[in-house]
């Protein structure tokens, strides 16, 4: 999952990136509220999260614009402004979350999860497709409730395809929600990944999880995901 902090103090920025990439998230950073609003348009993005007090364009007025571009991926804010009406102002502004400096770690950590999870239409950590299982805050994988041992990028794959059950998923939207911005990015890299997965999940194949659409990309098994 790919998350935008958009953050003008280098010290917090510096923090939540290293806390967020602690946790596999794939980070894009901006200083200020104009490089923020041309990643969160140009960027593909999962979530984002805001300071409100930035330079060029306010937290406020970018989450706006962040809106008015359509964009509907989930937005926290973070502000040392505690007033209920500094909280009401942001989230009519269109962010779904907001957080007070300072904060704990974890606790961004457990709203960043709840926000990304809602927004997939999921409410619990526990994300199950037939027999395979995912727990997206322990990123823990079992098949038949048999624990799957998986590599941070397999695992990356893994949940992005349990993200969007429905959706065929491409190379290149896989390759940009696992890798870093400024990474030299294969496509080749994502097919070794898929033989991998399957051979782990699936070593006797009878359950065949992931499906190959040529020329597309890739999708878990529909029969795994009817209603």
């Amino acid at each position: 999952m790919r998350i935008l902090i958009v953050e003008d103090d280098p010290n917090i920025r510096s923090m939540l990136c290293e806390r967020l990439r602690s946790e596999g998230f794939v980070i894009d950073q901006a200083e200020d509220g104009r490089e923020g609003l041309y990643m969160a348009a140009e960027y593909p993005i999962d979530l984002a999260v805001v300071d409100i007090g930035l330079p060029e364009i306010s937290g406020i007025e970018l989450i706006k614009k962040i809106r008015e571009e359509n964009l509907s991926y989930p937005i926290l804010i973070l502000t040392a402004r505690g007033a209920w009406q500094d909280k009401v102002e942001g989230l009519n502004s269109g962010a779904d979350d907001y957080l007070v400096k300072p904060f704990a770690a974890e606790e961004l950590i457990a709203r960043v999860n709840a926000l990304l999870r809602r927004s997939k239409g999921f409410a619990d950590s526990v994300i199950k497709c037939g027999p395979i299982k995912v727990d997206t805050k322990s990123c823990e994988v079992a098949v038949n409730e048999t624990s799957v041992d998986l590599t941070s990028y397999e695992y990356k794959v893994l949940e992005y395809l349990m993200y969007h059950p429905n959706e065929v998923v491409s190379k290149t939207t896989l390759t940009e929600h696992i890798y870093e911005q400024d990474f030299d990015r294969d496509s080749n890299t994502i097919e070794v990944f898929m033989r991998r997965l399957r051979k782990k999940l699936d070593p006797e194949k009878t359950i065949q999880p992931i499906d190959t659409l040529r020329g597309r990309g890739y999708r878990i098994n529909p029969q795994y995901t009817k209603p």
